[in-house]
């Protein structure tokens, strides 16, 4: 099948880094804070991987939206397998202010701009836990989507996606071109080996601007402020039942 899939990655302080809050309470500290691709855009790397192993796919681009950073995330997903890498550069302001919506249109641009027949992303990103690009995206292809997939496979024109829900899992069948976001089982994604990753450094990565794609990123949300979770009060230690029940009656708990 001769299908092109473009895959968004997005760079984001790592999971095991503790966030800080700006003193200003204007966002969370990012200087010299240690930063990778955020764990569900790997799983959506590595699913497109798979399927172009299996010739379902043709090329599998990966693209990325900030600063000249997020090129050592594309470089990333270049390792695992995609064949060439999208920069679109946001810097500053817009990029601290970049919201879901203004990574849609870009996505849509791109995606039409490609000829793409899938698009595949992670879930959410675990910096701002969204989860609203992938469906924003379908809205504006008007492409159907397939969410929280823990299986993908394509039949012909059709994808089959089984998807987590809250019951149990739901199988679909849409029609291609599609949209599909990856949900934490769908696969394991696989490390880049150290072959792959000097590989990596001579594949392609285009860099364009969104004015290019004709995509306004302003923000139209404003951060009033951002706070560090309340600190878990202390618990008290009792001897006996009498007295937990005495501590819950007292605490009006019972």
């Amino acid at each position: 099948m001769s299908a092109r899939v473009l895959v968004g990655v997005k760079r984001v302080i790592d999971y095991a880094v503790k966030i800080r809050v700006k003193p200003d309470r204007t966002g969370v500290v990012t200087d010299g804070v240690k930063h990778s691709m955020n764990p569900f855009c790997e799983i959506a790397v590595e699913e497109a991987v798979k399927l172009k192993e299996k010739k379902l796919v043709k090329e599998v681009v990966a693209v990325s939206c900030g600063p000249q950073q997020v090129q050592e995330t594309i470089r990333t997903a270049l390792a695992m397998g995609a064949d060439r890498g999208i920069h679109v550069e946001v810097s500053g302001k817009d990029y601290e202010t970049l919201g879901p919506l203004q990574v849609s249109k870009i996505l849509a641009a791109l995606a039409k701009k490609e000829q793409a027949d899938l698009i595949i992303l992670g879930k959410q990103a675990i910096d701002d836990d969204c989860n609203q690009t992938g469906q924003m995206t379908a809205a504006l292809l008007d492409w159907p989507q397939g969410t929280f997939a823990s299986e993908v496979n394509i039949e012909a024109d059709k994808l089959k996606v089984v998807r987590e829900i809250d019951g149990g899992l739901e199988t679909i069948k849409i029609n291609l071109p599609a949209v599909v976001t990856a949900d934490l089982r769908l696969n394991t994604p696989r490390y880049a080996t150290l072959p792959n990753i000097m590989k990596a450094k001579k594949k392609k990565i285009a860099n364009v601007k969104p004015e290019d794609l004709g995509v306004d990123v302003s923000s139209r949300l404003e951060v009033l402020k951002v706070d560090e979770p309340p600190q878990r009060q202390a618990g008290v230690k009792v001897e006996t039942v009498h007295d937990l029940v005495g501590k819950l009656k007292e605490a009006g708990r019972i």
